[in-house]
């Protein structure tokens, strides 16, 4: 029997091997692009892109073992991927100049978010005494939600520079190799702009969160190798997955055109 709330929905997957659940996020995220572009057109892949931004920087701090890699990682990697799958159907169904504004939207609801948050956040604390059996599950969310939504500003900068930075390249290779092939194979330039920028964002945002503004930088060797090329496998390996999306989205558009 399927699980009929929430906190049995993660029970459920917590059962799971975490390479499973990692399939279903895929299936999800990728899927989830297609529906939204199904139902509402270039406006849905903006909803899209706005949200997958904000949790992707939720689920970072979601670190899991994985039976393939050597060590535990941060989440967030599928989520933010398919933001590429996003932007990268804008502009070839609508145009560079629509997926560039995908990801100025993507980086106004991060930063939106963060401020609406913290404004929250800047209310005091509810107190025991104040809340009184009535109130009284309220008391722990104040400490929940701060643990979310108070990230250090340096780990927001180096991850805003790596998205901006790594998906304006994505738009730019991506419509350089479609004129440069005359349109045709849409799978090179697919997973060869999402590659390449993938490569960029890694480097970048592992760079300057855990090097340039880390209080303890970890070391270059074992930055190179987990931080940066490890996670670029991954992202790779997403890129090569999200093409027969790429591909199915183009039936989707086919009434806006």
């Amino acid at each position: 029997m399927l699980p009929l709330s929430p906190a049995g929905l993660v029970a459920a997957l917590n059962a799971l091997p975490p390479d499973a659940v990692w399939a279903l996020m895929v299936l999800a995220a990728f899927g989830a692009v297609l529906a939204l572009l199904a139902a509402f057109g270039r406006a849905g892949l903006y909803v899209f892109v706005a949200v997958a931004v904000v949790a992707a920087n939720l689920q970072v701090l979601k670190v899991v073992p994985f039976a393939v890699l050597p060590g535990p990682v941060a989440e967030g990697t599928v989520v933010f991927a398919a933001t590429y799958l996003a932007t990268d159907i804008l502009a070839e169904h609508y145009g560079a100049a629509a997926a560039r504004k995908a990801v100025w939207l993507g980086f106004a609801a991060h930063l939106t978010m963060t401020v609406l948050m913290l404004l929250a956040l800047g209310y005091r604390p509810l107190d025991a005494a104040t809340a009184g059996a009535d109130l009284a599950w309220a008391l722990p969310y104040h400490d929940h939600l701060a643990a979310l939504f108070t990230p250090a500003p340096a780990l927001f900068a180096a991850g805003m520079t790596s998205y901006l930075a790594s998906q304006f390249l994505d738009i730019r290779l991506f419509t350089a190799i479609r004129a440069a092939t005359g349109g045709r194979a849409l799978w090179l330039r697919n997973t060869a702009s999402t590659s390449i920028s993938a490569l960029v964002d890694s480097a970048l945002f592992s760079t300057l969160a855990f090097v340039v503004f880390a209080e303890h930088p970890v070391p270059w060797d074992v930055l190179c190798r987990t931080y940066i090329l490890g996670t670029w496998l991954v992202r790779v390996l997403l890129a090569v997955l999200d093409t027969p999306a790429m591909y199915l989205a183009g039936r989707l558009v086919r009434e806006e055109r």
